[in-house]
């Protein structure tokens, strides 16, 4: 009893069970179902959204929760790498644990050839051949035979002449490569999330940039190389639309130009493993400006230099202006207003307060109210270009799996193990021959390949006859 009990705590029985555990069809299906299970709520529930908008959907404590699963970044989740891994493992133990058998049958110590199984054979096909002996006929077709088939057998039993050939049985490893394709899937794609990554880079027009913020955080990460922009251009549709945008970019190495692109949309730029894509941009406004103040009463006009972020005296003593930050595209009461400064105006009297500036619309400030309406002119623009860098150093182990995969499933399911028969036989009209065909898969295409093989062989024993 001691003993039997000693037996299944050794390591040898813990891996045998681990073994068992991971070759188990029900593990499989749990996974799979698993998988399945949180692909769709990834799918229902937006992923890598604002915090703010998971918060206002799901109130703060079912978002504090969720946001501990990882709910919102599920496929880069410890426990979604985690089902995947396991997956992997499952299929690499159920594939060889099946793969003993099947090499056994690949590369079976000797060949068998059972007569019966192929009188038997569905869609059996015979002719006669006349005026010819059986010996040279079998001869002719035995010799056909070795050119296009692999395991050529040819022997006499009762009174008849059997060759045997076959092909195809490499095709049963075709399930294993389909196995093989989703590991280095599965592969690829976990070395893409764990050692890649993407993020963005704003460059403006004559600077250089090695810094980018990654995806859905803040935190920034230092390229080995910088990034300049020479030129940017936009063109656009008659309405204002973007039509074009695009950037002459060059890549520097400790000061030096080691490579240069015209980066559009959809025409990205690969340096060592890097992908840099044209993603969108904006308007920078020029450090220097005018900044004019109109009397409300009188209409006249004062107009004193700005500079961002210095302080601009108000005509009279009246207060101070300080213009803070500039936006090109700034969204007021849901309305785009285009670029606009924004600025603290602190009266001589009074609380300090914000101002926004609208460059297109000059009157903005007049509801403000106050002796003075603030307005922006002599604004000279200048554009940055946005870029998005990637890196997954997992796709090309993707591709090499994508390409297995339909390589796979092609000999999955359009080719197989052919074993064919061929029987010549005398008779009193001259010599039967007859070709049956078997498969271990019993496809519908054996009887294909029989019909296509009876012909030839028509064609070959008429020309012989004929000869």
């Amino acid at each position: 009893m001691n003993s039997q009990k000693h037996a299944s705590t050794t390591p040898a029985a813990f891996m045998d069970r681990m073994w068992d555990f991971f070759a188990s069809v029900r593990l499989s299906v749990v996974l799979l179902l698993s998988l399945a299970a949180t692909s769709i709520i990834g799918t229902v529930i937006p992923q890598n959204a604002d915090p703010s908008v998971y918060a206002r959907k799901f109130g703060p404590d079912l978002y504090s929760v969720l946001d501990s699963l990882s709910i919102f970044n599920m496929y880069e989740s410890w426990w979604f790498r985690l089902l995947l891994c396991l997956l992997v493992i499952n299929l690499v133990v159920c594939s060889v644990r099946r793969l003993k058998a099947t090499w056994k049958v690949i590369f079976p110590k000797k060949t068998h050839f059972n007569p019966e199984r192929f009188k038997k054979a569905a869609g059996r096909i015979e002719w006669q051949v006349p005026d010819t002996p059986a010996g040279d006929l079998k001869d002719t077709i035995e010799r056909y035979m070795q050119k296009r088939y692999f395991h050529v057998q040819t022997r006499q039993e009762d009174g008849s002449w059997w060759i045997f050939g076959e092909r195809g049985r490499w095709t049963r490893l075709g399930v294993y490569g389909v196995h093989l394709s989703v590991v280095l899937l599965v592969i690829g794609g976990l070395i893409g999330s764990l050692f890649g990554f993407e993020g963005m880079m704003n460059v403006p027009e004559g600077e250089a940039r090695r810094t980018i913020t990654l995806r859905h955080s803040d935190e920034t990460r230092q390229l080995d190389f910088s990034v300049r922009c020479d030129d940017f251009t936009v063109s656009h549709y008659p309405s204002g639309r973007p039509k074009e945008y695009r950037s002459d970019i060059a890549i520097m190495e400790d000061e030096k130009v080691v490579e240069t692109h015209r980066l559009r949309v959809n025409d990205p730029l690969r340096y060592k493993g890097i992908n840099i894509f044209q993603s969108s941009y904006g308007q920078n406004a020029a450090e220097a400006f005018t900044v004019v103040f109109t009397d409300t009463q009188s209409g006249m006009r004062f107009e004193k230099q700005g500079v961002m972020g210095e302080t601009v005296d108000l005509p009279a003593g009246k207060g101070e202006l300080t213009v803070e930050d500039f936006s090109g595209n700034f969204a007021f009461r849901g309305h785009n207003v285009g670029p606009a400064f924004l600025a603290s105006l602190k009266p001589a009297s009074g609380e300090q307060r914000p101002v926004l500036l609208p460059v297109n619309y000059p009157k903005f400030d007049r509801m403000r109210g106050g002796d003075y309406a603030i307005s922006i002119e002599d604004v000279a623009y200048t554009y940055y270009t946005g870029l998005q860098v990637t890196r997954d150093p997992g796709v090309p182990l993707v591709y090499v799996s994508f390409a297995l995969m339909i390589l796979a499933c092609y000999v999955t399911f359009f080719m197989f193990q052919q074993k064919i028969g061929i029987e010549v036989q005398d008779s009193d009209t001259g010599v039967r021959v007859a070709v049956g065909g078997i498969s271990e898969r019993k496809r519908p295409g054996i009887k294909t390949a029989v019909r296509r093989l009876a012909a030839k062989l028509q064609n070959q024993t008429n020309q012989r006859t004929a000869g």
